[in-house]
């Protein structure tokens, strides 16, 4: 309920200040909402997504996955080292420091961020960020990526509004020093795009992420025809047309699309999230590879070996997992789903407009607005399990 009263608030705040390029009383009001929920939050001690507040335990464990981190440490390095001393200070933070947890998926007018922007590198310290996500990324991660940063740009077209939107506005931070034996970490966080990316030894953890985009096609501007999110869209659809009466029954927690749905978002790290929908168990051969291959297509954003780990894991936890749907499953449909596991929670929501009310002024979810959330439950999300067990066996 509260999540819906605070997007209630946001969307009339939107509604209202369409092109701006100075704060006013009412923009300054959801700010400090944003960052009083962010507060509320980080108070509260991170147990991790669970499906009745308990974490379910033994299933996270630290071994050599035979998968070199050596490129992303060395990647990390050079862009710690491109830095300021200025910079340092608001962009390195301690692998245990609570800024991990300091994301949000909103715009920058309404939301203030650590680290250094790509906006404010220079030329070498830019190529060493995009070098530390190149390493890190698989090639359809980078490029998804810097898509979602288009549409900020889109954004601030259609908008007129450049306090809120900038496709630069994307922040860097460092946790921890880069190593090839001590924990540590990158971030990047910025409206609509969130990676966090836990290391330790040759093991990786690349949740919590977040993946949006509005409009999902740009239809004009400096970026016309970029579009974002649309094979995720439609994968996930015909997994849901693929299943028969009986199990997409079982799937659906509602028929109609009415709300923006993620339960998993920014501030949610203890959220308590009850297993619903169709259980794969019960699904084909063919339907249980259709829905690894929709995995597929959010955990394949992380760089090729460590992907493939991730799919074992997920595969290992198959007959576990749960598929839910919201709204209709018809072709042009307008939908929400949910895949769920003890080791893996995505959730894709059509959501409704807020930075295109000019285009899309109907007051419902949208196929222009989509918010993607991926998560480790049980209490891995930024690693964190790992990082446990790593300073159990040697206190720092």
């Amino acid at each position: 309920m509260r999540l819906r009263i605070e997007f209630l608030s946001l969307f009339l705040f939107c509604a209202t200040v369409l092109a701006q390029s100075d704060y006013d009383t009412r923009t300054l009001e959801v700010k400090q909402m944003f960052a009083q929920r962010a507060l509320e939050a980080l108070n509260e001690p991170f147990v991790g997504v669970t499906r009745d507040g308990t974490v379910d335990p033994g299933l996270f464990s630290i071994r050599a996955s035979g998968v070199s981190t050596t490129p992303v440490v060395r990647a990390a390095d050079r862009f710690l080292k491109s830095l300021r001393p200025d910079q340092k200070v608001r962009t390195v933070f301690s692998v245990q420091d609570s800024e991990w947890r300091r994301w949000s998926n909103v715009d920058n007018g309404i939301f203030l961020r650590q680290g250094v922007s790509l906006k404010e590198m220079t030329e070498q310290q830019r190529e060493a960020a995009m070098s530390l996500m190149r390493e890190s990324l698989s090639a359809k991660g980078l490029q998804l990526s810097l898509d979602i940063m288009k549409t900020d740009q889109t954004l601030r077209e259609i908008n007129e509004d450049v306090l809120s939107y900038d496709e630069e506005l994307y922040f860097f931070t460092l946790m921890g020093l880069p190593s090839s034996t001590e924990p540590w970490g990158w971030q990047i966080d910025g409206h609509h795009l969130v990676i966090n990316y836990f290391v330790l030894g040759d093991q990786v953890v690349m949740t919590p992420a977040f993946l949006g985009a509005e409009p999902v096609l740009a239809k004009s501007g400096k970026y016309a025809g970029n579009h974002v999110l649309q094979e995720e869209q439609d994968s996930g659809l015909a997994m849901m047309q693929a299943l028969d009466d009986e199990q997409q029954a079982s799937a659906t927690l509602a028929s109609t699309k009415e709300h923006n749905n993620n339960e998993g978002e920014a501030n949610k790290d203890n959220l308590v999230l009850e297993y619903e929908g169709v259980p794969v168990a019960g699904f084909s051969k063919d339907q249980k590879s259709q829905l690894l291959d929709l995995v597929g297509l959010f955990v394949g954003n992380l760089r090729a070996g460590h992907a493939g780990i991730r799919m074992d894991e997920v595969a290992a936890h198959l007959d576990n997992t749960r598929f839910a749907w919201v709204g209709e499953v018809s072709g042009d449909a307008v939908f929400y789903y949910r895949i769920h596991s003890p080791v893996i929670l995505i959730e894709f929501d059509h959501q409704f407009p807020v930075g295109t009310r000019r285009l899309n002024k109907e007051r419902k979810p949208t196929r222009d607005h989509i918010h993607v959330v991926i998560r480790t439950p049980n209490g891995n999300d930024y690693g964190k399990d790992l990082l446990r067990q790593h300073l159990e066996a040697h206190p720092h």
